[in-house]
């Protein structure tokens, strides 16, 4: 069923737009702290350390601001399964491609998110609808998409065509929860966050347990500490609490927009910190997908025809 909404699209802001370039900055970093941290560890222990480190950190916010935790099922359930799809899924598929590709390429395939928000709202919602332009970027964003990957396609099903693949199934998951999100607009953010982060413990701890040996890890080295306190705490508890505060204001197609700055960010960090190149073919896709989001934005092409 799709949801209502009786107001207008929701118009970015200055403010929003500030929170949306600071949120990019913080999420270019976690794609840096993922592939040093995926040198030494497996993906779900990783997974439920970031989300677990970054509920308890939330949790001790809420319980000092004397915030309460809502005593509705619905409400609960909502958040459970906005912690499958905004968190699991996504954090796992990224990082079981950062084993193969480096931080700047797996933000650059990250960036196809709000292409596939756009397709998601356009069907569950009513106030996020294809236009002429917008079309024309999600063509922009899957031959971005295949630039990116065809070649390791093409000379056959590689690990880094995998590895991509992984990454880009994650942005689906992300479209998916940027449309489902939708439904907390008059909630704490802060609540949605840590009831987020905590179901998503709960749901990933099982399967840490199952398919991996976390107590059989290797011992961290200050670099890895400090990778995975940036992950869990910065990158994902205050970003999700930025997250929701610029959906809530902004709506879901404009909040996924922050991927188009997030690879300029981790392309950067990659490069100073891990030694990371790009090929011209990477160029070449991130270029189109960008394009193809300038489109999906519109405002460009406002700005043309003024």
């Amino acid at each position: 069923m799709a949801l209502s909404n009786p107001v207008n699209k929701p118009e970015v802001s200055i403010k929003d737009w500030a929170m949306i370039f600071f949120l990019a900055l913080i999420w270019g970093g976690s794609f840096l702290f993922g592939r040093i941290l995926m040198i030494e560890w497996p993906p779900f222990t990783v997974v439920f350390l970031r989300v677990f480190l970054a509920a308890i950190t939330l949790w001790v916010f809420v319980i000092l601001t004397s915030r309460k935790f809502p005593k509705n099922r619905n409400l609960i359930l909502s958040i459970l399964l906005m912690g499958l799809l905004n968190n699991v899924i996504p954090f796992s598929l990224i990082l079981i491609g950062q084993k193969e590709i480096g931080s700047g390429l797996a933000a650059v395939v990250n960036a196809m998110t709000p292409i596939w928000t756009l397709i998601i709202a356009n069907s569950f919602t009513s106030d996020e609808k294809f236009s002429a332009n917008k079309i024309a970027g999600i063509l922009f964003g899957f031959i971005g998409v295949t630039t990116l990957i065809g070649a390791d396609l093409y000379q056959g099903l590689t690990a880094s065509a995998w590895a991509q693949l992984a990454v880009l199934g994650a942005t689906i998951s992300y479209g998916f929860a940027g449309v489902w999100g939708k439904r907390f607009k008059d909630q704490d953010p802060i609540i949605i966050s840590t009831g987020q982060l905590t179901a998503s413990s709960l749901i990933i701890l099982p399967i840490m347990l199952l398919l991996e040996n976390p107590f059989a890890i290797s011992t961290p080295n200050a670099e890895m500490i400090i990778a995975m306190l940036g992950l869990s705490i910065l990158c994902t508890a205050f970003a999700y609490v930025l997250y929701f505060k610029i959906l809530a204001s902004a709506g879901a197609t404009n909040v996924s927009m922050v991927t188009f700055l997030v690879p300029i960010s981790a392309i950067i960090l990659g490069i100073l910190w891990l030694g990371e190149t790009l090929t011209l073919s990477n160029i070449a896709g991130m270029t189109l997908i960008l394009f193809g989001l300038i489109l999906v934005d519109g405002r460009a092409v406002k700005w043309l025809k003024s």
